[in-house]
């Protein structure tokens, strides 16, 4: 089978659906109209018609051989304006110490913070249930070809990347954490709360608490998931940690998930990664593997064995026609692993 990340595109919708249904991504929800308006920013957003601040570039992965979208991925260019802020809680330490006992703790808080001049988010990473485990690693495709993209059009996106991580839910899909804490400000339900999130953040502003939090006086079980990741987000966790994402010491103010980032030019896809021109070697011999993105006005992206020499790199021609590329145009190029590399930077 051939597998091809684009852009996507309207007459994606009702497979876009489908694959959204399988899952509950607040990003990315199986609702027609919503995914319907996602796409139509998607479209403005990669031909440039939309302000950093309101463009969002939605990826799909496509089975070429089945015409079929089995996954995508998302990428929000600024994550916190003036208009709509990013909030998070920061995790933070105090010292505490009693002369007369002569006995000290250190306590942990939660800080409520405001960014209104927030970072570039990933996020909406998802893979068709069917098409998992297989060893073309598609869920690690999708969610890499973003980067690429981010390399050809540094200028589109922040100096930092941010992606929230999914924290341990309950059976019935509620967050502990929310349960503790949020929902005692605002008297709603999770899911609710973090639905109207999306859009509106006077609520969150106006209800939640100013003064530090100590988690401590929390229920254990909220303390017990608080900046934990949900077992089916840990590939996803790994992946980020391997091409140099960090914890930021940041939870969600919603369901308290861990907030991951790195800056833009140390994430190894950008930081390793290098524009090349598409040449035709009588005897390539195709021994290393990694993502090629395209550098023209559509972007498309997948996985290759490739022959790099110099400033050229030869492809099989296969992938050439799923690119929709030939000899002469620029591709970026980048690894396909990084855990050795990343020990070596």
């Amino acid at each position: 089978m051939s597998f091809v990340v684009r852009a996507v595109r309207h007459e994606d919708l009702a497979q876009l659906v489908d694959l959204a249904k399988q899952f509950s991504l607040l990003n990315l929800p199986g609702d027609r109209k919503v995914l319907s308006q996602k796409i139509d920013r998607s479209e403005q957003s990669f031909a440039g018609k939309l302000p950093k601040d309101q463009a969002e570039y939605l990826f799909v992965l496509e089975d070429i051989e089945e015409k079929t979208i089995v996954g995508s991925s998302l990428v929000i260019a600024k994550h916190g304006s003036e208009d709509v802020p990013h909030c998070f809680f920061k995790i933070l330490k105090r010292d505490m110490f009693s002369q007369d006992l002569g006995v000290g703790f250190i306590h942990q808080v939660l800080r409520f913070q405001l960014d209104t001049d927030g970072p570039t988010e990933i996020g909406g990473l998802l893979v068709d249930k069917t098409y998992r485990r297989r060893p073309e690693k598609l869920g690690k495709q999708i969610s890499l070809a973003r980067f690429l993209y981010m390399a050809l059009h540094p200028d589109r996106f922040e100096g930092r990347v941010l992606c929230e991580l999914t924290p341990p839910l309950t059976d019935e899909g509620r967050s502990e954490f929310w349960e503790a804490l949020g929902r005692r400000f605002t008297g709603l339900p999770y899911q609710e709360a973090d639905l109207l999130s999306q859009s509106h953040k006077e609520f969150i502003e106006s209800l939640f608490p100013k003064d530090d939090i100590y988690l401590g006086l929390l229920d254990g079980k909220a303390r017990l998931v608080l900046g934990r990741v949900g077992e089916a987000t840990k590939p996803a966790q790994h992946l980020l940690e391997s091409i140099g994402f960090e914890y930021l010491e940041e939870v969600d103010p919603f369901d308290g998930g861990p907030h991951y980032g790195a800056n833009t030019e140390d994430i190894l896809p950008i930081k390793l990664g290098r524009r090349v021109k598409l040449a035709d070697f009588k005897d390539a011999t195709y021994k290393e593997q990694g993502m090629i993105g395209t550098g023209g006005e559509i972007f498309r992206a997948a996985l290759a064995s490739y022959d790099l020499r110099g400033d050229e790199v030869a492809i099989p021609k296969k992938i050439r026609e799923s690119l929709e590329v030939e000899i002469g145009d620029e591709v970026f190029i980048s690894p396909f692993s990084y855990s050795k590399r990343k020990e070596q930077t």
